[in-house]
């Protein structure tokens, strides 16, 4: 899944409604530091938990999941329930952008899950 497909999604599990990723580049990274972001009308204010550590921890407590590193991974896994296998992604040298990622894909498999 692409960056921008698993922003949609998670926005989606994230309550945002009709998210669209917009293109950022060039302005949105120096006002806000995002390439890209989904405008959230509720909030007013643009959101991308895979570049923002405080969207994705928002996103993580919001859907009730379980984080924890080790070894150099990153782990996320629901709380309570099972719709969704336990997402892990490697450090590769930066824990936290592991940790936001593998928040973003668990929120967008559940999201996937609750459509089935």
């Amino acid at each position: 899944m692409t960056d921008r497909e698993l922003l949609e999604l998670a926005a989606k599990a994230a309550g945002i409604k009709n998210p669209e990723v917009q293109d950022m580049r060039g302005w949105g990274e120096v006002r806000y530091g995002f390439s890209e972001a989904v405008y959230d009308d509720a909030s007013e204010a643009y959101w991308n938990p895979l570049t923002d550590d405080g969207d994705a921890l928002r996103l993580a407590v919001k859907l009730n999941l379980n984080l924890f590193s080790l070894r150099g991974t990153a782990y996320v896994m629901e709380t309570e329930g099972d719709s969704i296998d336990e997402q892990k992604v490697d450090h590769c040298g930066d824990p936290y952008a592991a940790t936001r990622r593998a928040i973003v894909r668990a929120a967008a498999e559940i999201w996937k899950a609750a459509q089935l």
